[in-house]
């Protein structure tokens, strides 16, 4: 049998170093890329794509080594504590246009020092968690969420780096003040507005009438032990005078025999 004939084991043919790294690259996304999201690799950069695929919640098993994470177009309604605790390299993330209302004190915690974007706008979101977001160095998109407007928000604002080409469409879905119902937040704040000076306020008529409550009660209970205590000694009087009068005996003492 010529050259072309059958072939032993030893024969077989054996992969270029091309074809070895593309056995490893798919190796590696069957073994860590979330089911039904896609994960290209770009000169190591590892990119994580889980867009509109009908996600719940945040998937487990996200590649460690993932510097943009897309889970826009979900239904994700909250985000757990530690949920990205172990993508310490995460530059990006993307939770735009999900039914978020719930993010726990410990959400973001692990990316504090990396991550660059973070985009929660078109939610359900109605307060800021502070706790959450305030360590957090990346620009924050909250535009499009229904957020209720008062002294927290405000302070919560303060601490955050809010993406400058959407802080213009953060507005007021509901606010302690009425006036600013549907308007812009920020455009509120630059004018001079104060939710927490109303909070203040409210505050300080609601203890006024706390300790005027307490004081009419006092004076309340004094006037009724007065009343209370007067009745008492008219009655007294009263028994007294009706008791009958004794005579006195005017009969001289005779002397003992």
């Amino acid at each position: 049998m010529g050259p072309m004939g059958r072939q032993g084991p030893s024969s077989l043919p054996v992969p270029t170093g091309g074809s070895c790294l593309l056995l490893l690259f798919c190796l590696r996304l069957g073994a860590s890329c979330p089911q039904s999201c896609q994960c290209p690799d770009h000169a190591g950069a590892v990119a994580v794509h889980c867009s509109g695929r009908g996600l719940q919640e945040i998937p487990k098993d996200i590649p460690t080594d993932a510097v943009l994470l897309k889970l826009d177009a979900n239904k994700i309604a909250r985000i757990p504590n530690g949920a990205f605790q172990h993508l310490n390299q995460l530059r990006e993330l993307d939770l735009s246009q999900n039914a978020i209302e719930t993010i726990g004190p410990a959400a973001f915690s692990g990316l504090a020092g990396g991550l660059r974007l973070l985009d929660l706008s078109h939610n359900h979101i109605r307060r800021i968690p502070k706790d959450a977001l305030g360590k957090l160095s990346a620009k924050i998109r909250l535009s499009h969420n229904p957020l209720h407007c008062e002294c927290a928000l405000q302070e919560a604002l303060w601490e955050l780096k809010l993406d400058p080409d959407s802080v213009d469409e953060i507005a007021c879905h509901t606010a302690v003040q009425e006036e600013y119902v549907g308007k812009p937040l920020i455009q509120a704040l630059d004018s001079g507005v104060s939710f927490c000076s109303v909070h203040h306020k409210t505050t300080d008529v609601a203890m006024l009438l706390t300790m005027f409550g307490w004081f009419a009660m006092v004076i309340t209970y004094v006037v009724y032990y007065v009343r209370q205590n007067q009745e008492d000694a008219r009655r007294h009087l009263e028994y007294l005078k009706s008791l009958p009068s004794t005579p006195v005996s005017k009969d001289p003492i005779s002397p003992a025999p």
